[in-house]
Parts: C-alpha cells; sequence; structure tokens
C-alpha cells in the first residue's frame, strides 16, 4: 500500500510540474499575443461592421437547429423565421457591444 501512494505522490509531482511548465510557457508566449489582441481590437466594432457577423452567426445557428429539428422543421417554420429576426437584432447589438 505504501508503493502505491509514493506512485500516486510522484503522478502528482510530474502533473504539478508540467503545470508550472505549461503555465511559464504561456506567460512568455501568450502576454505578447494578448497586448497585439488588445492594440488590433482597441478602435472596436461599429454596428454597421457587427451586421455581417450577427448575420452569419444566426444564419449559421439557424441551420443548426434546423438540421437538428428533424420532422418538426415544416411545423415550426413560422417560429423559426420570426425568431431569426429577433436572434439578429440581439447577437448584432451584442457583437456590437463586447467588441
Amino acid at each position: 500500500m505504501a508503493s502505491g501512494s509514493r506512485s500516486d505522490l510522484k503522478v502528482l509531482l510530474v502533473l504539478l510540474a508540467a503545470g508550472l511548465v505549461a503555465a511559464g510557457v504561456f506567460a512568455l508566449v501568450g502576454a505578447p499575443l494578448v497586448s497585439e489582441a488588445a492594440a488590433v481590437l482597441a478602435p472596436g466594432l461599429g454596428l454597421k461592421s457587427a451586421v455581417p457577423w450577427g448575420f452569419g452567426v444566426t444564419l449559421a445557428m439557424f441551420v443548426l437547429l434546423a438540421l437538428v429539428a428533424g420532422d418538426g422543421l415544416i411545423g415550426e417554420l413560422q417560429f423559426m423565421l420570426s425568431a431569426f429576426f429577433v436572434f439578429f437584432a440581439v447577437i448584432t447589438l451584442l457583437i456590437a457591444w463586447v467588441f
């Protein structure tokens, strides 16, 4: 039983060391990437630029929802069309607000 707990301790130490190495590599590589991304996104994204992104995200989401809906697609078409415009407006405004 003592050898099993020692091997568990060794595995834990190896995982801890690997986590510390990964955190160090991320700190060295990730910090310049994050600052570069912040500089690129600093001007922001206006409402006019958010409309194509919102339309694309909404269209992709509703195509996915229609594919998984199966046989209920025809009966739910009127709800999907009305919900499309609500989702489009909300997603567009959220993209413009967040980005």
